[in-house]
């Protein structure tokens, strides 16, 4: 139920509320795990503590190392769909649903990438998730990403086919901006981890 406001102002309405309560809870999740990644960083010999590995994992060919030319080229999708989104909500803001329905597309094509370049960038490493704490801490950070990706591609298919009905207009299409709004989130997520992971470690 839309919370009342006077008339000629347009207030944010219970759900939208707890929504970005929702996102809050979800920057305190993502933050707890960086903050479990800083420190099994600070407590490592070395990082990556290839110290750690032990001579039959050696011997099974684990290598803590990390690609970084295919996470980048994931990062400008990400990014570029993240754009393509936000298009979408300015879009049917301006009553274009047509524009809005090819900025839906367009995004969750472009997330859908992601999610498929990150599990085949998975096949190229040489180290699980139990090989030592980089490799936890790895695959838990990226995994809970990429949990989170797919949970925003099925949110922008959810509101694609309630575009495709004709739901939304210029006045109302608070599942839009709200789907971008989780968008945007995992997209800076990423940001952070592919700074931290691939750019720092």
């Amino acid at each position: 139920m839309a919370a009342h406001t006077p008339a000629g102002h347009q207030g944010m309405t219970n759900s939208m509320l707890g929504f970005i309560l929702f996102l809050a809870s979800e920057v305190m999740f993502f933050g707890g795990l960086f903050a479990a990644y800083f420190i099994a960083r600070a407590d490592a010999p070395a990082w990556p503590p290839e110290s750690l590995l032990t001579p039959e994992q050696i011997a099974d060919g684990v290598k803590l190392e990390l690609e970084v030319v295919l996470p980048a080229i994931s990062t400008g999708i990400l990014v570029l769909s993240s754009v393509t989104m936000q298009w979408a909500v300015w879009q049917i803001q301006k009553g274009n649903q047509g524009g809005m329905l090819w900025g839906l597309f367009i995004s969750l094509a472009l997330g859908l990438i992601f999610l498929v370049a990150q599990l085949y960038d998975y096949t190229q490493l040489h180290f699980r998730a139990d090989d030592t704490i980089f490799g936890t801490t790895f695959y838990t950070l990226t995994g809970f990403h990429g949990a989170h990706v797919a949970g925003g591609a099925l949110f922008i298919a959810v509101v694609t086919v309630r575009a495709l009905g004709g739901q939304f207009t210029a006045e109302n299409h608070e599942a839009v901006e709200a789907a971008s709004m989780y968008w945007h989130f995992v997209d800076v997520v990423w940001i952070a981890l592919f700074t931290v992971l691939y750019i720092i470690g």
